[in-house]
């Protein structure tokens, strides 16, 4: 998952810095395209003549387009001589420069990158600007003519091939103006250099180790350190759409265009093919499954997956394919002759190109779709709807089987969000960002809600005129996800936002999961809460993040970072950009980097990373070889000192801790090493004990992104390695599926796996028994002896063998993965065991088993008036997961699997609170349904609590929480409150007593509450608990203004003052009985919740919520409001 931290950068060009002697000017209407003028870069401190193109610099050829031509070709639209030198001259005079000013100050139409990240390009509705990514510097500029505007049209559209080669500019009128961009790759403009320093003075960073020296790129930022490139750009061509553009679309080959009337799909390739044809159309009502009324409004293209999405007028989705050529129709293509245009014309013209399903029909108006884009990293296709949801289906193939998978909705109406006007993947497909009119929002890959900027106050980010909050009107991804850059509707400026993100996303490995590490582009953030009182942990506290700055000396050149990964013990951390790789150490905050570039540069990270011990594993290419190398943490980073290298003959796709000294490697080729660490002479190296080949069972090796197995107990403790393979389960997560293989023979003794998809959707799965070292459980709890004759020596699992999944809306969990394994071969007929569900409200990085608490982060905007710009920052979140647990097992009647768990956390100070909200969730839901007495689970767990010591007290605090409505049902099954107020007075629970005696009174079983009351009184002011006494002085007060009962009260338990004359007897203690509120509606009157003490509701497992204060019949309302609470309130306000 992604969130946004920290302000936005924003950028914008400036009038100012544009030297007029660095405007080339040339027109688009010339006659020629071959003697136009280049517009070399305005960076470039030396000018290029006009008519040639700069030194070095190479430009791709000029498309030729038969059957659209080109504008320059066209007698109707060629400029004379006349006018040209009319233009040049108005040139020559200056009057351009106005356009050009007006023309940065215009709002931003259009923004596109290239493949690679590198550039960008914005349009605006009279120009064109090239954008370098790193450093974010303008390369280049073009302002078109008002003749050009005149004729052509003010622009509407950018297109940008995916190597930047080519840039094509689509107008209001219906032009295409394509420009070509040239390239020196070792001309370089504004770079710094330095005289040389010989000081002994020259400080070196002292943060990381290592003896490179930074030179003349002192000043570059992460990945600026290629310096500012020299670009030119051309103009090439105009072409003529006649039958009007609904959409155009830039791919590698050819550029595709929809047309309006007719409606049909034009494809134009860049550069002529084999038989010299450039140009095929194929009109939409002769696709047979294409509707025949409708045409084409969007279009996505994704080359991973090779697959287009097709938005109809209609508001209907197609999943589309470009056709492939058969042989024949490559024969009869060749013999045709090029001569005769008829021929050729012909067999461009009514050839299929394209074949197609549709996998979203709207059933309404609000269904109708208006954006798509499409995941290759998890088959998913997103549709953007009308009414602002999104709708997200799973391509399963390419024949059509594309179900909807979930639907997103924002928490805001579309009133509030405006229309969708932007929606894209993360490069990782972990991330989805949708733009909307007046804001925009994030989800995780299946679903959970993340960052939005709806919440922000409209009125400040309009004072401080932050667009990026405003409205979004198109964005684009930057450094692998590490940012992400906006415009905003009506603004000239770019927005870019950094975002970090779970060190999930880019290496699954078990220690990612178990220990939180969020990945920025320029720093790692460590959760060290695992190792702290169990308080401190769930607190929210700066103090719990451990923050790193990644050596700029490493960021210059191999920005971004694409993964990092943690040891199991919490102590390492390392990074890998685009090449080489750096380690850090948490307790002494020193890194480690290469002492040599070129052995940085020599290698790059592909297949992740992983932890043994103080050795990082690093699976990397290296030219054409694929290698696992064992980097020691104690040595110098060189490749002179590499512990072990492994060579693989394939690429590998993962690497995977199991146990204590097992890896295991995942390669292309479709074949799960197994290594074990072994120690030789002092140094650690891998020797492979096996192999398995998932020929036939996994289709697409790349597709898999986690991957674990489990071994039975007795070959974990006693078997020889050499055998792991032959009786090993394989978890594989493909896609969102979580697939288990098991081993068996087949009738020729031979070893095989029967697969079965245990879940769908998944966005990560923990095994816990991969993650031993990370919050183990203290198991010096405290054990009273009815809990050990309740366990009666009995062994359990507890959650040592669980396994956990996040589905994007929550986590759920197999508490022992044995029995998962008995029930999942598909050829026994068994259903899976149940699931423990656990909802959560925030996203869960991690769980922390010995602590019983989900982990998580959220992000929140900040707006202040005293600074003129919003950020957002970290939220800690967690959330009691033993509750739900313990309510499984109660459930399934396991009562000594609950017992095991509850001893395992008996010694966690919040214990006591996740048994309350255990009673509370089961106490509300048989409320509301009353299930019949023998479905009932409300007694099983009320006996399951009577074996804690904290019992009397949970009961107590679960009324305090409660509708007063539910008591009836709760002490059903409890001894009568009168029992328990002797109960909790014998053990000298004061507080508690003083809870059940609030009952007594709202039950009206008040016939010995006078002495009972006196009796506590008494008790309080023995033991010297005066702010009980204060506490039971108030309720009475509360029962009585006139003060006689309190009068009385004090006078029994010899707390009289000698100065105050003895009145008349209180009602409260000449056996009279206190008469209980009237009901209204089954509630007391004028209590509600509130009359049996502010009554919370729970949230997020925490116990905390608001307080509904009303006025009671209990005493006057300054009372209460002096409390924060009602009468109720004065036993029970230090409760946990």
């Amino acid at each position: 998952m992604y969130w946004p931290i920290s302000a936005p950068r924003v950028y914008a060009a400036a009038s100012s810095t544009t030297s007029k002697k660095h405007i080339y000017r040339f027109d688009d209407s010339t006659e020629e395209s071959d003697s136009l003028p280049t517009a070399s870069s305005t960076l470039s401190d030396v000018d290029a003549p006009d008519d040639e193109p700069s030194p070095g610099l190479q430009t791709p050829a000029t498309p030729k387009t038969p059957g659209i031509n080109p504008i320059e070709h066209d007698a109707q639209r060629r400029l004379s001589a006349r006018n040209l030198g009319a233009l040049e001259k108005a040139v020559a005079n200056g009057h351009v420069d106005g356009a050009i000013g007006q023309a940065e100050k215009d709002p931003i139409l259009g923004l596109r990158a290239s493949r690679s990240g590198h550039l960008f390009a914005v349009i605006t509705a009279t120009s064109m600007t090239i954008w370098q990514t790193k450093p974010t510097v303008i390369l280049a500029k073009v302002v078109r003519s008002k003749l050009s505007l005149k004729n052509y049209g003010p622009n509407v559209a950018l297109l940008v091939r995916p190597d930047s080669a080519i840039f094509v500019v689509q107008t209001t009128l219906g032009y295409l103006i394509t420009y070509s961009l040239a390239s020196d790759p070792d001309a370089r403009v504004y770079k710094p250099h330095f005289a040389e320093n010989s000081s002994v003075n020259t400080r070196r960073q002292s943060n990381f180790i290592g003896s490179r020296s930074q030179g003349d790129r002192i000043l570059w930022g992460p990945g600026e350190g290629g310096g500012v490139r020299e670009i030119s750009i051309r103009f090439r061509m105009v072409i003529k759409v006649d039958a009007g553009i609904g959409y155009a679309l830039a791919l590698d080959e050819e550029l595709v265009v929809a047309t309006e009337k007719p409606a049909a799909l034009q494809c134009i390739r860049w550069t002529p093919d084999s038989t010299g044809n450039q140009t095929s159309t194929e009109l939409l009502r002769k696709m047979g499954w294409f509707p025949k009324d409708s045409r084409v409004v969007n279009m996505t293209y994704d080359r991973p997956m090779n697959l287009s999405t097709w938005i109809t007028s209609e508001g209907e989705v197609y999943a589309v394919q470009r056709l492939v050529e058969s042989k024949e129709d490559q024969q009869v293509k060749a013999s045709d002759d090029p001569d005769d245009s008829s021929v050729s014309k012909k067999s461009t013209s009514t050839k299929k190109l394209f074949g197609g399903y549709c996998f979203h029909s709207p059933d309404a108006l609000d269904d109708k779709a208006v954006k798509a884009a499409i995941n290759a990293r998890f088959s998913l296709i997103a549709v953007g709807c009308a009414d602002g949801s999104i709708h997200i289906y799973s391509a399963k193939d390419y024949v059509g089987n594309i179900p909807l998978s979930h639907k997103q909705k924002l928490s805001v109406s579309l009133n509030t969000s405006g229309q969708l006007t932007f929606l894209s993947y993360s490069p990782d497909g972990y991330c989805l960002f949708a733009g909307y009119e007046h804001g925009w929002a994030t989800w995780s890959v299946f679903g959970k809600a993340g960052s939005a900027s709806f919440l922000a106050n409209q009125e400040i980010s309009e004072i401080n005129k932050e667009g990026w909050l405003s409205g979004v009107s198109q964005g684009i991804w930057l450094g692998s996800g590490s940012e992400i850059m906006l415009i905003g509707r009506n603004d000239d400026r770019l927005w870019i936002i950094e975002m970090a993100r779970s060190s999930v996303t880019g290496c699954f490995t078990s220690a990612n999961i178990s220990r939180t590490v969020l990945q920025a582009g320029s720093s790692i953030m460590v959760y060290q809460g695992y190792d702290v009182p169990d308080l401190t942990s769930i607190s929210a506290e700066a103090s719990l993040w451990h923050n790193a700055e990644i050596p700029s000396s490493y960021l210059v050149d191999h920005w971004p970072i694409r993964c990092s990964v943690i040891s199991s013990d919490g102590r390492y951390v390392a990074v890998a950009g685009r090449r080489g790789l750096a380690h850090y150490s948490v307790n002494s905050g020193r890194w480690k980097t290469f002492v040599s570039e070129n052995m940085e540069n020599e290698f790059q990270v592909r297949g992740g990373m992983c932890w043994h011990q103080h050795i990082l594993v690093a699976a990397v290419e290296a030219g054409n070889s694929f290698e696992v190398r064992l980097y020691s943490r104690e040595s110098t980073l060189d490749s002179s000192l590499v512990l072990h290298t492994e060579y693989l003959p394939a690429p590998i796709v993962l690497v995977a801790p199991s146990g204590d000294d097992s890896l295991l490697v995942y390669t292309h080729d479709n074949l799960l090493y197994h290594y074990i660490f072994t120690s030789e002479t002092g140094s650690i190296r891998l020797v492979q004990v096996g192999q398995i080949a998932f020929n036939g069972i996994v289709r697409s090796p790349a597709r898999v992104r986690g991957l674990s197995w489990i071994l039975p107990d007795e070959q974990v403790q006693e078997g020889d390695p050499s055998q792991d393979v032959a009786v090993a389960t394989v978890l594989f997560l493909v896609d969102g599926k979580l697939v288990l293989l098991q081993p068996s023979l087949n009738e020729e003794h031979k070893l095989k796996y029967d697969m079965r998809v245990i879940a769908q959707n998944i966005e990560y799965y923990s095994l816990v028994r991969d993650q031993s070292t990370v919050g183990s459980f203290q198991d010096n709890a405290v054990t009273t002896p009815r809990l050990e004759d309740a366990l009666d020596g009995r062994g359990g699992r507890g959650l040592r063998d669980s396994l956990w999944m996040f589905d994007g809306s929550e986590i759920k969990v197999w508490t022992d993965v044995q029995d998962l394994l008995r029930s999942a071969p598909a050829d026994l007929g068994r259903e899976l065991p149940p699931t423990v569900s656990i909802p959560v409200d925030f996203y869960p990085l991690s769980i922390v088993l010995g602590k019983g608490i989900l982990l998580g982060v959220e992000s929140e905007i900040i707006q202040r008036r005293d600074i003129s710009f919003a950020f957002f920052r970290f939220a800690l979140r967690t959330h009691l997961f033993i509750p739900q647990i313990l309510r499984h097992h109660l459930a399934h009647f396991d009562s000594s699997s609950a017992l095991h768990l509850a001893h395992q956390y008996q010694n966690l100070h919040y214990f006591a609170h996740a048994l309350e909200i255990l009673l509370h969730n089961v106490l509300d839901e048989e409320v509301d349904t009353t299930p019949p007495p023998e479905a009932a689970l409300l007694p099983g767990v009320i006996s399951f609590l009577s074996l804690f010591p904290q019992y009397l007290d949970i009961v107590v605090q679960c009324t305090r929480k409660t509708e007063v409505r539910s008591w009836r049902t709760l002490f059903a099954y409890l001894p009568p409150p009168t029992e328990l107020f002797e109960v909790s007075l014998q053990k000298g629970l004061l507080k508690t007593a003083g809870g059940y005696l609030l009952v007594l009174h709202t039950f009206e079983e008040l016939s010995s509450s006078s002495e009972q009351l006196v009796r506590l009184l008494g008790r309080a002011k023995d033991e010297g608990d005066w702010e009980l006494c204060k506490e039971l002085a108030r309720f009475l007060m509360a029962l009585d203004e006139s003060g006689a009962t309190l009068k009385e009260a004090l006078e029994l338990v010899d707390l009289r003052s000698p100065h105050e004359k003895a009145g008349t007897g209180s009602f409260m203690f000449e056996n009279m009985r206190l008469k209980v509120p009237r009901a209204r509606n089954g509630v007391a009157e004028g209590s509600d919740t509130s009359s049996i003490g502010s009554s919370r509701r729970y949230s997020s497992g925490s116990g905390s919520g608001s307080n509904n204060h009303s006025p009671t019949e209990f005493g006057p309302d300054r009372l209460m409001v002096e409390r924060g609470g009602t009468a109720g309130d004065y036993f029970m306000s230090k409760g946990t």
